[in-house]
């Protein structure tokens, strides 16, 4: 159903291929040579290995150690053999795409379910509406801030062992959420669940890009995606419901539920799809210096170091322009339509959220494949892969139809022009906009980075959510202050303002990847120079042979080479 009709691959080794056509092994597509900013991780074969188990053949190079070979890698492009990706048939991948499409509905559902029940919920607690709001903002906050633990995690130890363990601490905290007590108990288990959640989106994107080749992975992002727009749309709808006929814990009680089936479809369906976990680099080390390697590559600061590269942040802000339109549509609702269309039961109001929902659902079926055409179009055209191309097919919905969308909608509501059959238009023409943007945008991620995949999508998730946390935050106030048809005016220029960032990338990415590349390389060849400096004057202080170097590889000091060798010598000129 995913799967590329393109003839474009290059073909495996094999035994009857000649010596020339066998050293230079089969690469994928989702490489993109930058002049030599090119690292390879060539598979490993393996005796043992079973591919119809759930532990897929993976790469465990130790490619790293040594101090010539750091653990940090200083490019942005990692080549992953084209083999990587035959590793699961294709109705296997249909399974896991579509429980990663379900695990990731569970987090924004929960984010917008209780809306439909902030009047029940201060009740409840003693409280006001702007206090349990205050709540959702900060869950959105959490699932901006999250991904920098969840994205380095998956790529040290693999994506089954993190979505199990979320999954698990998911359904813990929906537990907590349902039985809490106090307005305290109540904030911090909300918090919880949206920090274990977030880990669903981050990750499920991940083994999108671990399964699929560049020119299929918009369609399986598509699907994906359509579980984490469509879960805000139809929570407060589920939940409006609930509210209407029995209590607001029950909305819980059924997210518990639906975080049971997750967990354990996540246990048994799930197999590890990651081509190389890091931890399989730190063979040789031991002690001390394991630790420090490890705790360097769970840093969350990886994530954020990543917008070093200005197309990554930009196409963050891309990203975040509409999420933050989508939260800032879907939060009011109730508190904007319900009085002006006479609506007097949660229900009523929530029956508005199933337009943008449909329009999320329709958008699965096109979005992701029309990513993939565009793709699959400039590669013909240039004869090459170019990552940046993908966004082209983003910005006619996000310059022209979200931006009209939005502002037909909000001054339509101002003036109580056009009725509900209007809003109700525009809400799903929005809707379906979304769906051409998201696959594109998050593909790109998976992309640009081969073999960064995760910490990529990691820092998009973590601007995209910081956002709308503030949207969440800002929208009620600021539709009071100045009404819903400014708000609506600010909204669409700051998606036109995504539009125009995504363009800039689209336009320079290529060179400033390049540029970067290439200061990372040189300020990883002064530390490495440094380094060995540093340890050839301990090597021939007293004593150093007897001693040896604590925490790192262990290595052979028993008889050192001094610089003047030849091997040295080479050894030098190629770092």
């Amino acid at each position: 159903m995913f799967e590329s009709s393109d003839n474009a691959r290059p073909p495996a080794a094999g035994p009857d291929r000649s010596t020339s056509e066998t050293s230079h092994p089969s690469s994928s597509s989702s490489s993109t040579h930058s002049g030599d900013t090119t690292e390879s991780i060539r598979p490993a074969a393996r005796p043992d290995a079973n591919i119809g188990n759930d532990e897929l053949e993976r790469c465990p190079t130790n490619h790293s150690l040594g101090p010539d070979m750091p653990v940090e890698p200083v490019s942005s492009v990692v080549e992953i053999p084209d083999e990587v990706y035959d590793r699961l048939p294709a109705h296997r991948k249909l399974i896991i795409v579509f429980l990663l499409s379900f695990c990731s509905f569970l987090a924004p559902i929960s984010s917008t379910s209780v809306l439909a029940a902030t009047p029940e919920v201060a009740s409840e607690f003693s409280t006001t509406g702007s206090i349990v709001n205050v709540v959702n903002a900060l869950y959105m906050l959490f699932m901006g801030l999250s991904p920098m633990f969840w994205g380095p995690l998956s790529q040290v130890y693999g994506r089954r062992l993190i979505t199990v363990i979320t999954a698990v601490g998911f359904l813990a905290c929906s537990i907590g959420t349902a039985l809490s007590p106090n307005l305290g108990a109540f904030f911090v288990f909300r918090l919880l669940t949206a920090f274990e959640g977030t880990s669903f989106i981050l990750v499920g994107a991940s083994v999108i890009g671990d399964m699929y080749r560049p020119t299929e992975r918009g369609t399986a992002t598509g699907w994906f995606l359509s579980g984490t727009l469509v879960g805000p749309a139809l929570g407060p709808f589920i939940g409006g419901i609930i509210v209407t006929y029995t209590s607001w814990r029950v909305i819980f009680w059924l997210q518990t539920a639906l975080a049971g089936v997750a967990a354990i479809g996540s246990y048994f369906l799930l197999p590890e799809t990651i081509y190389h976990k890091k931890i399989d680099d730190l063979a040789g080390y031991s002690g001390a210096g394991k630790v420090k390697v490890v705790l360097s590559m769970l840093n969350p600061w990886r994530v954020v170091v990543l917008w070093e590269y200005p197309n990554l942040f930009l196409t963050g802000i891309s990203s975040a322009s509409l999420v933050w339109n989508m939260y800032s549509l879907l939060t009011p609702i109730r508190y904007v339509l319900n009085p002006r269309y006479n609506l007097t039961t949660p229900m009523q109001g929530g029956l508005f959220y199933l337009a943008p929902g449909c329009g999320y659902l329709l958008g699965t079926f096109v979005g992701g494949r029309y990513a993939d055409f565009v793709v699959k179009k400039y590669i013909r055209k240039r004869g090459v892969r170019v990552p940046e191309d993908r966004m082209y097919s983003a910005l006619p919905f996000m310059g022209v139809v979200i931006p009209g969308c939005v502002l037909i909608y909000g001054w339509c509501v101002e003036k109580d022009v056009g009725g509900i059959p209007l809003t109700v238009v525009v809400l799903f023409l929005q809707g379906v906009a979304q769906l051409f943007c998201f696959p594109s945008l998050n593909t790109y991620c998976l992309d640009v980075m081969p073999g960064r995949g995760a910490e990529v999508i990691a820092g998009n998730y973590a601007i995209r959510y910081l956002l709308a946390c503030a949207g969440t935050a800002v929208v009620l106030p600021a539709i009071n202050g100045i009404g819903v048809g400014w708000f609506s005016t600010i909204s669409a220029l700051f998606v036109f303002s995504g539009t125009v960032c995504a363009y800039v990338s689209i336009k320079r990415g290529r060179q400033w990847r390049q540029k970067v590349d290439a200061r990372r390389k040189r300020r990883a060849t002064r530390k490495m120079l440094g380094e060995k400096g540093g340890d050839l004057a301990a090597e021939y202080a007293p004593g150093a042979h007897a001693r040896g170097v604590k925490g790192g590889p262990v290595v052979n000091t028993a008889q050192p080479s001094p610089l003047t060798t030849t091997s040295a010598r080479q050894s030098k000129e190629e770092v």
